[in-house]
């Protein structure tokens, strides 16, 4: 028979209640009868045995404490400290999710400049599941790499197009869901990368545009900030806003591949007075918008709404949706068509994409990862003879140029990433997002927290995180022999027949 080490914790718990109280009566006499000092170790456990007692016949809520006491409390304090322990001591540099120690180390190397070439060999799975870049057996030099440029609103002949010069945007991140440090932190950073950011659906983008970076503000199914009084568009609103320097194009956002078919989520805990005035919320209660917009009840309308926001603001306008039922996506083209009403663009949002609070079941089992999604949709636009309409933007655990690769050669024009940029001015995954108790003071609007964030330096962070994602997209064009983006295609990855992208590209629609 093998030994195996077991622990009585019933009978451990009923010494140490009655151990408790003997040390605090020892310690008294010890107190009496030896040095007055030992009085302050009574105190002390006088006091434990006061905890004791509520946990054991004071509260009602956790069994365990009224079964073992301030013993019990031992199982509370690891688990919460149970993802740092795993974080930091128990798991190895490819286990973590939703970004593994490698991934994250790689984001913190380049937005500090720093070379993240590494050593002998990856620690990658290859294997029948693993999509790979093909390269050429001629790679190009980068001398003979063409410009990036991507303009919005040319197809359509936008009085206001807006030309993108870096492949890049900062995903829809709200004041709300950031405090001040970070969204500023995040807006000078973008314009000094020369790149987009999007504002996320908190309403009036003061912080963002305090920066006079080029924006894309996001129109979320509350419609904060171009809101009228019934919860519909408030068209002098988005046309106000929409004639401010900064505001570059409007996003519609018909869902998020964190929660699809549920809208936008800000937890009472993070309402301030300042975001009851932004987003004109009542205070103390959970901000939940609705999982739809009040004007799109049917493709027909989803679609005449799109022409309503052009017409109104006179700029590059897009929606962003996670793919649920390709069918539903072919509809929606069809309905396009049919009514001669194109977006700009189309931002294709994964289901493995992040929020700052979703309900778990949504996270975990509902939407389409984002590669077999983007592959889709770009089918369904070159089928309907309508790709060259639009520009496909890709968003979903983009942080690194490997999988950013993949997503140009399943059809992405651009970019969209939010927690790259998270992490590229010093996100440590603490998962803490929704309770405004976030250690670095990213997603707090706790002022001591934040006082972490310097934002010139952390907008220093997120320039130099562009630059290095740009240098190696760069290098990865050049060994697929290609001179821009534009060329790249799907023959440019090698896809086995494991992978989620061929079981969903290969299953009937």
């Amino acid at each position: 028979m093998t030994g195996k080490l077991v622990v009585n914790l019933h009978k451990l718990a009923r010494f140490t209640n009655l151990a408790l109280p003997l040390l605090a009566g020892l310690f008294f006499l010890a107190g009496l009868r030896i040095s007055f000092y030992f009085h302050f170790l009574t105190v002390a456990f006088l006091g434990l045995n006061l905890l004791n007692a509520f946990y054991l016949f004071g509260q009602r809520g956790h069994s365990l404490l009224r079964n073992f006491g301030i013993l019990g409390q031992g199982r509370y304090i690891l688990e919460s400290l149970g993802p740092e322990l795993r974080q930091y001591l128990f798991l190895n540099d490819t286990e973590e999710r939703p970004f593994n120690r490698n991934e994250r180390s790689e984001v913190y190397r380049k937005a500090q400049d720093i070379n993240s070439a590494s050593s002998f060999g990856s620690q990658k799975d290859f294997d029948s599941s693993e999509v790979k870049v093909r390269h050429a057996m001629f790679p190009i030099h980068p001398s003979d790499l063409a410009p990036f440029g991507v303009t919005f609103g040319e197809e359509r002949g936008c009085p206001n197009p807006y030309r993108l010069e870096t492949p890049f945007i900062i995903s829809a991140m709200s004041f709300g869901a950031l405090g001040e440090r970070a969204v500023r932190s995040f807006a000078r950073g973008a314009k000094q990368a020369g790149i987009l950011m999007n504002t996320g659906e908190g309403g009036y983008p003061k912080y963002h545009l305090a920066e006079n970076c080029d924006l894309v503000f996001q129109m979320g199914t509350a419609k904060f900030g171009v809101r009228d009084a019934d919860g519909g568009l408030d068209e002098h609103k988005l046309r106000d806003l929409a004639a401010l320097d900064s505001i570059k194009m409007i996003e519609i956002k018909y869902s998020q591949g964190a929660k699809p078919g549920k809208g936008g989520l800000l937890p009472k805990e993070k309402i301030t007075d300042e975001i009851v005035e932004l987003r004109g919320v009542p205070k103390g209660v959970d901000v939940v918008s609705p999982p739809s917009h009040k004007e799109c009840y049917d493709l027909e309308s989803a679609v005449r709404f799109i022409q309503t926001v052009q017409e109104v603001s006179q700029l590059p306008v897009g929606i962003k949706l996670c793919m649920g039922n390709a069918a539903e996506f072919d509809g929606l083209v069809s309905e396009m068509k049919r009514q001669d009403v194109f977006p700009d663009w189309i931002t294709i949002d994964g289901a493995e994409g992040g929020t700052g609070a979703a309900p778990k079941a949504f996270m975990d089992r509902v939407g389409m990862p984002l590669f077999p999604a983007l592959k889709l949709a770009d089918d369904i636009l070159t089928q309907h003879e309508v790709r060259r309409r639009m520009k496909l933007v890709a968003s979903g655990k983009l942080v690194g140029p490997g999988r950013q690769m993949i997503a140009f050669c399943l059809g992405a024009d651009v970019i969209s990433s939010a927690r790259g940029f998270m992490l590229s001015i010093g996100c440590i995954q603490a998962m803490q997002c929704g309770n405004n108790t976030c250690p670095i003071g990213i997603t707090t609007h706790d002022p001591d927290l934040q006082r972490g964030i310097d934002i010139d330096l952390k907008a220093q962070r997120v320039a130099n995180y562009v630059k290095n994602l740009q240098h190696d997209l760069e290098e990865l064009l050049c060994s697929a022999g290609c001179r821009t983006i534009q060329e790249l295609s799907f023959e440019h990855l090698y896809v086995p027949k494991n992978s989620t992208i061929h079981t969903f590209i290969s299953s009937p629609r």
